[in-house]
Parts: structure tokens; C-alpha cells; sequence
């Protein structure tokens, strides 16, 4: 089987603030439990090297990706073979410098996580941000991009929807256009940890998708902020993708990659090297599937755990954890 064409790697393992709806609080990795949770330089350019074939890195994990002290020289190394990198981050970090990298480094498009309308909503969610400084940073990359005569990083704005939320996305539209977004991404929840094998210490995740879920949200009220939502989206020209709010069912014999497409298109890295299913698992100790970093990339892509995940995957009996995921119920 063939490497793909596609990974997405974790580059840091711990995050620079709080988020209610983030498993990120649980984990153990970085200060103060241990050492920064970063992926070695050499590890990472190791890797890259590995997927020969590869068109498309995404850089985004747990952690924020800019907290890495070499993250624009992994973007650089990246961009410099020809590969578009993409990025997710909070924005928390940026400054002037940092503004100028996002354009002058190859950074194709970055993605920017932004959860309220309101300051009111957006510190409730990311705990420990503030609205005012992601709206000046966001500021920073528009007047880098202007300066340096480009176009790129192409700007996209990740939303996720919740309950408590809902009712700010047709503001966080008219945000995406004033800001030169090319797009609004709205994604529900992704995981409702609803696996049996689920490690204690993740169980108030649990909790709080269960209560913040638009799976079991009125239906009408729904569809008003959605309606609101695609109407400004038609009125100021902005792409905007809502997920669904329905689980779609698989018949019997249903092929896998109908199913999730995600292990065998894509490879999702942690940090430390190990391969997960996808990106939804978020974490290693829930599952994952081998070492690319001490085992190389092709032996764990083609090995047996990979394989039988797969076959898994693609019968009417899936993984535990899969049947948890929006992903797999295309709810995402």
C-alpha cells in the first residue's frame, strides 16, 4: 500500500490556554507533568522525507502549533519541497514577527479557530484568550500580506458549533468577511468519548458534549441561526460549509472508505510519533496504531495494526471508537 499523499502532524503536544470542549486539559504532556511536549526537529524533517509522495501537510494537533520554537522553519522545510502546508491555530501568539513568517515562510493558508462572536462567548469557550488581541493579530497577518504583496496565507475561520454558541454564527459570518476570509468552517463537536475503553480522566469530555451537542438541540433553532447564517453568507460572498445535525446510517456492505475515507488517505502523527487512526482520536493513549518515528512511516502505514483497523473499519461492526466519532456518522 502507498504511503499518502496527505498527513497531518501534531508539532506540539500541550496548548498555551484552556478550552472547555478540549481534551487538552487532561493530558499529561508538557510542563508542569514534564518537558516541553514538542516533536524534535529532526524527527519531523525525518518524517516528511519518509512520505515521498506527499502534496499536502497539515500542521495542527492538541497543542498550538505556534507555540513551537521551530514552527515556521517546519513550514519553510515543507513549503521549500513543493508541499502546501496548511495550519490551524488560536492566534493567541502571534505578533508583528510572527505575522511577517505567516506570509514570507510558504504558509498556504491558515486556519483560524475563533468559537464567539462576543468576547463574552469566545473567553467562556477558550479560556485564558482574549477576543480583543486574536481580532489585533488577526489585523497583523491582513497588514503582513498587504505590505509583502501576497495573497498567501489564504485565511479560513473554524467554528465549532454548540449549543451555547449557536446563536452567534450569523456574526461570526459578517466577522469572517471583514476579516478577508476565504471561508467559515463550522464543525460540530467531533467525539462524543462515548467508548467503552475511554480513560477515565477523559469522562467530564463526556459530560460536556453530551450536554452542548447539537444532536439533540431543537431542530428549529437550528435552523434559524443556520438560515441567518447562509443568507449573510450570500449577501457578503463568503464560502460557508454548516455540518450536518443527523447522523447518516450505513447500509450493510457499505465500503470503508464510505464509511471514513481518513486511514486510507491520510495519516494523522502525534508529537511523539505515533499514528492514529485520524485526527479525531486526538490522542495516542485512547488509540493508536504504531511508532513512525522509531518504526518508520511505510511499516506501520502497511503493517498489521494498520491493516486490521481497516478491515475493521470497512464491516458492520466498526471500531468501538469509531462509532463515537462525527466523522463516521458524517455529523462532523
Amino acid at each position: 500500500m502507498q504511503l499518502p499523499n496527505y498527513i497531518q502532524i501534531e508539532p506540539v503536544g500541550q496548548c498555551n490556554l484552556r478550552c472547555q470542549m478540549c481534551p487538552i486539559q487532561f493530558r499529561q504532556d508538557g510542563p508542569p507533568h514534564g518537558p516541553p511536549a514538542f516533536m524534535a526537529f529532526e524527527t519531523f524533517t525525518r518524517l516528511i522525507d519518509e512520505f515521498t509522495q506527499l502534496e499536502h501537510l497539515h500542521l495542527q494537533g492538541l497543542g498550538e502549533p505556534m507555540m513551537h520554537p521551530r514552527f515556521f522553519e517546519m513550514v519553510a522545510y515543507a513549503a521549500g519541497q513543493g508541499i502546501r502546508v496548511t495550519t490551524n491555530s488560536n492566534l493567541t501568539l502571534l505578533n508583528r514577527r510572527r505575522a511577517e513568517q505567516c506570509v514570507t515562510s510558504g504558509l498556504d493558508c491558515l486556519h483560524v479557530s475563533l468559537d464567539g462572536a462576543t468576547p463574552q462567548t469566545y473567553e467562556r469557550i477558550r479560556l485564558g484568550a482574549r477576543f480583543e488581541r486574536v481580532q489585533r493579530n488577526l489585523e497583523r497577518v491582513l497588514a503582513a500580506r498587504q505590505q509583502l504583496n501576497s495573497e498567501r496565507p489564504h485565511l479560513h475561520m473554524v467554528m465549532v458549533i454548540m449549543r451555547q454558541n449557536l446563536h452567534e454564527l450569523p456574526d461570526l459570518v459578517r466577522l469572517a468577511a471583514r476579516w478577508s476570509m476565504a471561508e467559515i468552517f463550522v464543525q460540530h463537536l467531533c467525539h462524543d468519548f462515548g467508548e467503552s475503553s475511554l480513560p477515565a480522566h477523559y469522562e467530564p469530555m463526556r459530560h460536556f458534549v453530551q450536554e452542548e451537542t447539537l444532536l439533540a438541540e431543537d431542530p428549529e433553532r437550528i435552523e434559524k441561526y443556520f438560515s441567518q447564517a447562509r443568507q449573510v453568507a450570500r449577501e457578503v460572498g463568503l464560502k460557508l460549509r454548516l455540518p450536518r445535525t443527523q447522523p447518516r446510517l450505513h447500509p450493510p456492505g457499505t465500503p470503508g472508505p464510505e464509511r471514513c475515507d481518513w486511514p486510507w488517505r491520510g495519516a494523522y502523527i502525534s508529537y511523539q510519533g505515533y499514528a492514529m487512526p485520524c485526527c479525531m482520536i486526538a490522542t495516542p493513549d485512547r488509540l493508536n496504531l504504531g511508532n513512525m518515528a522509531e518504526q518508520g512511516a511505510e511499516a506501520v502505514w502497511t503493517g498489521e495494526s494498520y491493516q486490521a483497523f481497516r478491515r475493521q473499519l470497512a464491516s458492520d461492526e466498526p471500531p468501538e471508537i469509531c462509532q463515537s466519532c462525527a466523522v463516521y456518522w458524517h455529523t462532523f
